[in-house]
């Protein structure tokens, strides 16, 4: 059984293309860290941000910020330049760790580049006198990091996690697998989102290692988890997944434990083809206020795979999870409703204590937003997501605000915007409008415009034309029968 906080310093932590770095270097770059931040900063207890692409040198700071107690926000090199400027207003970080891609974006003397200089000098730095504090000791109920929901103007909200609500989440995560100490965790998502950056203090509570990869590569993925038997767990969203399995000689090693799938809907077909081949999946369910996965599949070898295939699993004791109607009466065995959680897993609340109103009841039960049923065997299934909010190769979308910005396309009279069942991509972002004149605008000439107010996986994939929009006798659109009625199409 681990012992969360500790590793021999021998063993391995991170592993790139770019080389291989142990325990021993993350002490010595924690030390640099800190000091760094002892003289630039305050207090070690303000909040610090980083904008950075992928880099071993962000896995390296976010695990020094997790040693030291410092919390760390996370910022998308995707954020548009409004939304970047608003969330450094609205947090006030001490310090604002940038790579030499995005160091232009954001200026002050709180403002730190982050280059090859600075990773070179962390590994000179002689941290014989520094006292550094033991990760194990600092407080449970101190915040580790604040992360965006879904990233929109005007509609992310600002998520503040605890320490307690990682490690309980880990302890959770480690009853059905994780990776040995020298063995890795493939970690190929975005270092903004909570479901990267949780693999990352895994590792560390487990003293087991990371694999980082920048960009998602099928090639090098397929023969990883095929042939190295150093690979014992991955992250993939179900595009990821997808893109694997396209390729025939696509199997895991013997001793490969499972792929952890999440970030998005998973089609039916698609587990049943990762059923056929044998390779491990678990399917899971979880949100940023969850610290990641909450809910998931019992791991079992290829030749027991759990069934239903869709179900997602049960939630990691001692969690709870309810299904109940509108008005807030709990649902028996497969009736449809929403998703309440309460756990040692769930954030307290989000930063903006307006935006708490009705999203916890009396017996501090978290209404998820999302709808599913239990079956007989108290297994979730998953039946639409946030209510309208659309994930797309593991990035969630709010339609809303690419609704507005179509609506300000000439010939447009109308925009709705909604997630249809795709294999590749979960869901494919589709737009439906109508026009004002019948002239149909050109998609490409649409897709280009767009793309000054949006990021690419917000754009629309496919655009739909129709006389007019199913609205209920209050004027809302019938989003749930417009994207039947495109299915059935």
């Amino acid at each position: 059984m681990f012992e969360f906080g500790k590793s021999e310093p021998q063993k391995v932590f991170l592993t790139s293309e770019h080389g291989m770095y142990t325990y021993s270097d993350l002490e010595r770059f924690t030390g640099f860290f800190l000091d760094i931040i002892k003289q630039k900063s305050d207090s070690i207890k303000w909040p610090i941000a980083f904008l950075s692409e992928s880099s071993d040198l962000l896995i390296f700071s976010i695990a020094a910020a997790w040693n030291l107690g410092i919390p760390i926000i996370p910022l998308s090199p995707k954020l548009s330049q409004k939304e970047l400027e608003n969330i450094v207003q609205e947090l006030s970080p001490s310090l604002i760790f940038c790579d030499t891609a995005n160091r232009n974006r954001l200026s002050g003397e709180d403002v730190i580049h982050m280059d090859e200089n600075f990773f070179l000098n962390a590994f000179t730095f002689d941290i014989r006198d520094l006292d550094l504090p033991t990760p194990s000791k600092i407080k449970d109920s101190s915040i580790f990091g604040y992360f965006l929901t879904s990233g929109t103007t005007g509609k992310s909200k600002i998520v503040p996690l605890k320490r307690r609500q990682m490690i309980s989440a880990a302890k959770a995560s480690a009853k059905n697998f994780q990776p040995e100490p020298n063995h890795f965790w493939l970690l190929c998502l975005p270092l903004n989102h909570v479901g990267g950056i949780s693999i990352i203090f895994r590792s560390l509570l487990y003293g087991s290692a990371i694999y980082r990869m920048g960009r998602f590569n099928e090639e090098m993925v397929t023969e990883f988890l095929s042939e190295n038997p150093r690979f014992q767990a991955a992250s993939l969203v179900p595009t990821m997944l997808s893109r694997l399995l396209k390729n025939p000689l696509f199997k895991t090693h013997r001793d490969f434990k499972a792929i952890l799938l999440g970030g998005g809907p998973t089609t039916h077909q698609l587990l049943k083809r990762s059923v056929e081949r044998g390779i491990p999946i678990v399917s899971s369910y979880g949100m940023t206020e969850t610290c990641a996965q909450i809910v998931a599949n019992a791991m079992t070898t290829p030749s027991g795979m759990y069934t239903p295939l869709k179900s997602v699993g049960k939630p990691f004791p001692p969690n709870q999870l309810q299904v109940r109607d509108i008005n807030g009466k709990v649902l028996g065995k497969n009736q449809s409703g929403m998703i309440w959680l309460k756990g040692p897993q769930v954030f307290d609340g989000y930063y903006k204590t307006d935006e708490n109103e009705n999203v916890f009841d009396k017996n501090n039960w978290f209404k998820t937003g999302d709808y599913g049923h239990l079956n007989g065997f108290d297994q979730l299934f998953i039946e639409s997501r946030r209510e309208d909010l659309i994930i797309t190769g593991g990035e969630n979308v709010n339609p809303v605000e690419v609704e507005e910005a179509i609506q300000r396309l000439p010939l447009i009279k109308e925009a709705v915007v909604i997630g249809i069942p795709d294999e590749e991509w979960g869901q494919k972002v589709t737009a439906v409008i109508t026009l004002l004149n019948g002239q149909t605008p050109d998609i490409d000439e649409m897709k280009k415009m767009l793309s000054s107010e949006l990021t690419d996986f917000k754009i629309p994939k496919e655009l739909v034309v129709v006389d007019k929009l199913p609205k209920t006798v209050m004027g809302k659109v019938k989003r749930w029968e417009l994207a039947q009625q495109i299915i059935k199409k």
